[in-house]
């Protein structure tokens, strides 16, 4: 089973170049970043987790910039979003962003994306809470049309471009209905999350990993009746705080990777949580 990793990297942590060296030298498969543009002062969201909201959601790096770096001084490492906020982008421009970094890396990055959960933050970004979903889907398409091999142009609810010439393109070549770089998509189970992966996707990033003995049927229902390949659909638990008994119920599922969480803190508490988990790596 392959293990990457996930990390609230910020200003005051570990540096994005010196994390993904020792990665790819332990022999990690790959770096996945959050998301936060910013944390309003004035909130109301309450913390999904519960309790206050902890403090490096503030201070959250950009992750396509941090990625940048990671993947300027790696060459096998592989390197994803978990997740971006597609709501509260401009998609010709995060296509733009998506497609660059694919590129440069050597087709090493995946698009985790997910629809958020800060109200206040989104709002901040024009984003109407309850069509966040339907905007996600339909920036989905535009970037999709951006992506596609000939010039294509789109026009969805909420945008629209002209049929243009937009280089590079992602590395990877469609599959299915799928256009652009790896593709997972976050959030919890539910037949309007499972319609999105079926219908844009490569698969799911359940965050936590709980309950996927129940869950995953459903998905997997939902995806051969959208006439997906059965063999292509992936499942990628996120932000997992791994142990021998979870990767075996993992792999027994079926389940090829886990993201592990890093605590967001310093190079000497890092690297010793990596020192942790280097254990669970393939032939350690």
């Amino acid at each position: 089973m392959r293990i990457a990793v996930t990390i609230f990297l910020t200003d005051e942590t570990i540096t994005p170049t010196r994390l993904a060296r020792e990665l790819e030298d332990r022999g990690f498969a790959g770096l996945y970043l959050p998301e936060h543009t910013h944390i309003p002062v004035e909130r109301t969201t309450p913390y999904p987790a519960g309790g206050e909201l902890p403090r490096e959601y503030g201070r959250t790096l950009d992750p396509f910039v941090a990625l940048g770096q990671a993947a300027a001084v790696t060459g096998r490492l592989g390197l994803g979003t978990g997740i971006t906020l597609v709501a509260q982008h401009d998609p010709i421009a995060l296509a733009k962003q998506i497609a660059s970094l694919d590129h440069l890396s050597g087709g090493r990055f995946t698009l985790g994306l997910g629809f958020g959960w800060n109200v206040e933050e989104a709002a901040d970004h024009g984003v109407r809470w309850r069509t966040r979903r339907e905007l996600v889907r339909d920036r989905m398409a535009l970037m999709r049309a951006l992506w596609a091999e000939e010039p294509t142009a789109y026009e969805g609810e909420f945008g629209s471009v002209r049929a243009s010439f937009a280089h590079p393109k992602p590395a990877r070549k469609p599959r299915g209905p799928v256009i652009g770089p790896r593709t997972l998509v976050g959030g919890a189970a539910g037949p309007k999350l499972f319609a999105h992966i079926c219908e844009f996707a490569d698969g799911w990033l359940p965050i936590g990993g709980r309950g996927l003995s129940e869950t995953l049927p459903a998905l997997r229902a939902a995806w051969s009746d959208a006439g997906r390949d059965p063999d292509a659909l992936q499942v990628v638990p996120y932000a997992v705080h791994p142990t021998p008994g979870k990767l075996a119920h993992y792999a027994d599922l079926g389940i090829e990777e886990v993201v592990a969480q890093l605590p967001s803190a310093g190079e000497a508490e890092v690297l010793k949580a990596l020192d942790e988990l280097t254990r669970y790596l393939p032939g350690t």
